[in-house]
């Protein structure tokens, strides 16, 4: 069944927000299974496109971690023509996004629950009479698959609670809807748990509101995001569709780099 759930959450949006945390993120890792999100927030059903992952291929270092993230997130033409690097291109790996209690992303250290994380900053350059498209991928590696299914939790919670949220400076997200699927439910069959947030992005720098699109995947003990924020002469669709290709390309290499080999 899929959850909708009115609010919002920042997440990927460049170095600054490496991905979806919240103050708890340090929080027992227990606490994912006993979360109540419509009767499940653990790994839940299967994808109905299922593949054995080989337990000698998921990391358990730092150092795997770091390697496994190379292989799995997305470049430039993940998300096809057009698409260039963002200077600052790749985060600070000793930090991560916190969502505080004023609603406002901050940097903080990464939960003892991750083994490494990175996120990569994009663009769809200007063209006359179109601005900027701003897009980033994000993987995590965490060392439990519990401790990635809490994470997909925290996310649900921190749209509830914060209805608007700010980047950074200059940068607010709002207006969202979101919605939630286990693998095996409707036509989500590319991972164990997916979450979608659309709304309203507005920057001091681009106006607004502009499209607002975002999407987490959950498989195993790792997280994939990709976000997209429009501007002025941007369809909603162009802004969809280069999320969606490179949380798909993401999640492709992600199987293809832990699965068995016959």
């Amino acid at each position: 069944m899929t959850v909708l759930l009115a609010g919002c959450s920042g997440t990927a949006d460049g170095p600054e927000e490496a991905g979806k945390r919240g103050v708890s993120a340090s929080t027992s890792t227990s606490a994912a299974t006993s979360t109540d999100r419509g009767g499940s927030t653990g790994a839940g059903p299967s994808p109905e496109k299922t593949f054995e992952p080989d337990p000698a291929r998921l990391p358990k270092t730092r150092a795997e971690a770091r390697d496994f993230i190379d292989r799995v997130i997305a470049g430039p033409d993940s998300f096809g023509p057009g698409v260039v690097k963002r200077s600052p291109y790749e985060s600070d790996p000793a930090t991560w996004p916190v969502l505080g209690e004023d609603c406002v992303w901050q940097q903080r250290k990464p939960a003892p629950s991750v083994l490494a994380t990175l996120t990569r900053s994009f663009e769809v350059p200007a063209e006359t009479g179109k601005g900027p498209v701003r897009l980033a991928a994000v993987v995590t590696v965490h060392r439990t698959r519990q401790d990635a299914a809490w994470e997909m939790a925290e996310s649900i919670e921190e749209s509830m609670r914060c209805p608007t949220q700010q980047l950074r400076e200059g940068e607010q997200i709002g207006s969202m809807v979101a919605g939630a699927l286990l693998g095996g439910e409707a036509t989500q069959n590319s991972s164990e748990d997916s979450l979608t947030e659309l709304g309203e992005y507005r920057s001091s720098e681009l106006g607004g509101p502009h499209r607002y699109f975002w999407q987490q995947a959950q498989t195993l003990q790792f997280t994939v995001a990709v976000t997209g924020k429009g501007a002025k002469g941007r369809t909603e669709r162009e802004i969809d569709e280069l999320v969606v290709q490179a949380q798909g390309a993401m999640l492709a290499r992600l199987e293809s780099t832990v699965e068995k080999q016959s």
